[in-house]
Parts: C-alpha cells; sequence; structure tokens
C-alpha cells in the first residue's frame, strides 16, 4: 500500500466483512451509518467504505452503484477500470437484480407491485417524472399489544421483501411511502413520532432496511453473480445482526399468507399508482 492510499480516518474505522472477492470486483457488507464514499453533505462523518476498504486491501476501489447511509447489506466496487465501466453499465442498463428486507408501519397485503413514477430527489416542480416500479411481498406481521395511537389496541409492523425493478434514488423507501406504509426509522420519508416510539422499544434508532441480496453480469465472463447478505453468512460481530435478530425474536411474529391464500386460482399482485 502506497503512502498516497492512506486515510487515517478509515484506518481507524474497523474492518469490513468481505462476501465476495475475485480479481475483478469485490463485495463487502456495509454497515447502517457508513457513507460509501465522501460527501459535503455530511462533512462530519468519519467513516467511509471506499476509504476503508481501499486501505483494507491494499489497492485502488472503483464505486459502482450506492446504499443509502442508514442501509445495510451488499455493496459492491469495481478492483479496475474496465470492471467499473462495465458494472456500471449492468445498473444503469438494469441487468442487476436486488433484494431487501424492511420493517414498515402496519400489515403491508400479502402481495404488492407499486408503479409510481417518481421525479429525482431535490428536482425542480417542472422536472419530469421517472418510470419506478416496486415488488413487494409480506413475509411476517407482528401486531405489538401496546398502542402508539389510541385509536388502536395495538401497533402493527410488517417484515418486507422488496425487489426494484427500476433504479430511481430512494425508491423503496418513496413506494413505501407512497402505499402508506413508510420504514420504520426512515426519517426522511416516515412518521418522526412513530419512528422514535418504535426506537424506545426497540432500543435503536436507524433505518430498518436491509440489502440482502444482489445478482449481476461478471464483468468480464458475463455470467450472472450472486451475492447475498444472509444473517447466518455474516460475523456474529456486525451489529446489524443482534439488531435484526432481536427483532425477528419478538413474541408474536405471524408468517403473512401467501396472495392466493383465500381464492381457488392464484390471482395477480395488486398494483397501485
Amino acid at each position: 500500500m502506497t503512502p498516497a492510499l492512506h486515510d487515517p480516518l478509515a484506518a481507524a474505522a474497523p474492518a469490513l466483512q468481505v462476501l465476495w472477492r475475485d480479481a475483478h470486483l469485490i463485495a463487502v457488507y456495509k454497515p447502517a451509518g457508513w457513507l460509501v464514499h465522501r460527501t459535503g453533505l455530511d462533512a462530519h462523518e468519519t467513516r467511509f467504505v471506499m476509504q476503508t476498504l481501499r486501505d483494507q486491501i491494499g489497492q485502488r476501489v472503483f464505486p459502482v452503484h450506492r446504499l443509502d447511509k442508514g442501509t445495510c447489506g451488499v455493496l459492491v466496487m469495481a478492483l479496475h477500470a474496465d470492471a467499473a465501466r462495465a458494472l456500471t453499465h449492468a445498473f444503469a442498463t438494469q441487468q442487476t437484480r436486488k433484494r431487501y428486507l424492511a420493517l414498515v408501519r402496519g400489515w403491508l397485503p400479502a402481495e404488492l407491485h407499486v408503479d409510481h413514477a417518481l421525479k429525482p430527489d431535490d428536482a425542480p416542480e417542472d422536472a419530469p417524472v421517472q418510470s419506478a416500479q416496486t415488488l413487494l411481498r409480506c413475509l411476517a406481521r407482528l401486531d405489538w399489544p401496546e398502542a402508539y395511537d389510541p385509536r388502536h389496541a395495538g401497533t402493527r409492523v410488517s417484515l418486507v421483501e422488496a425487489m426494484p425493478l427500476t433504479g430511481r434514488r430512494h425508491q423503496i423507501r418513496r413506494h413505501l411511502k407512497h402505499v402508506a406504509h413508510p420504514i420504520i426509522g426512515d426519517a426522511t420519508h416516515g412518521k418522526g413520532p412513530l419512528n422514535r416510539w418504535w426506537a424506545e422499544r426497540l432500543g435503536q434508532q436507524r433505518l430498518w432496511l436491509h440489502a440482502q441480496a444482489l445478482s449481476l453480469p461478471h464483468p468480464v465472463s458475463g455470467e450472472m453473480l450472486h451475492l447475498q447478505a444472509d444473517w447466518h453468512a455474516l460475523s456474529a460481530q456486525v451489529a446489524e445482526v443482534r439488531d435484526w435478530q432481536a427483532v425477528l425474536a419478538l413474541p408474536g411474529w405471524v408468517t403473512a399468507p401467501p396472495a392466493d391464500a383465500a381464492a381457488p386460482a392464484p390471482a395477480p399482485p395488486r398494483t397501485t399508482r
């Protein structure tokens, strides 16, 4: 490692868990609260995946996609410029497949296809909207016996699988807000009082969104590479493993029924616009 690559702030950060590595790309587990790279929008942050990983493996890395600061899970970096170009193209042309887990307000329907166009963040009022689609599937539901809203006997949350079909910024977070099931802990698109209420009960103030799996074409061979950050594959030292395991261990979770449980034949997912 050359002195020019050394970053004293990143060097103080813990090592990142490597999920996959070859001569062309590396996939790591991005902890919640880490930025992918430096930005003037969060000038006081000291934990950056790019700089930490660069110092950890002793070579330059190239970002090809991003995860929000509060999101944890699979993050890919290229290891040379040609791989970066190929991977960036794969993300831009929607050759990738992503799967997220989210903890959301209320009981989501068994399946939901959200087709709701979005404007880019911070775009002017007259900016054109962009097509955006997300598939949502409810995995489990919990009815917490304590009521956040006095109009109800308890407080409901769902564990949701989210699969974005397009790649708009904050797409999953904005689409879940659009269908009135915002992610718990989402300070931008969620409900502040409810977020604080759950933080007190869960003992953790964070965005409950996890990038669980990513499939993408290898930048050299073109074969599909399937990367996962499942709990059993992660180090027990990863804080989010303990956080999520504690949430899923809460009493009262019930597996959500399939979408066609009450119908004689499979029904298509409900679509919302």
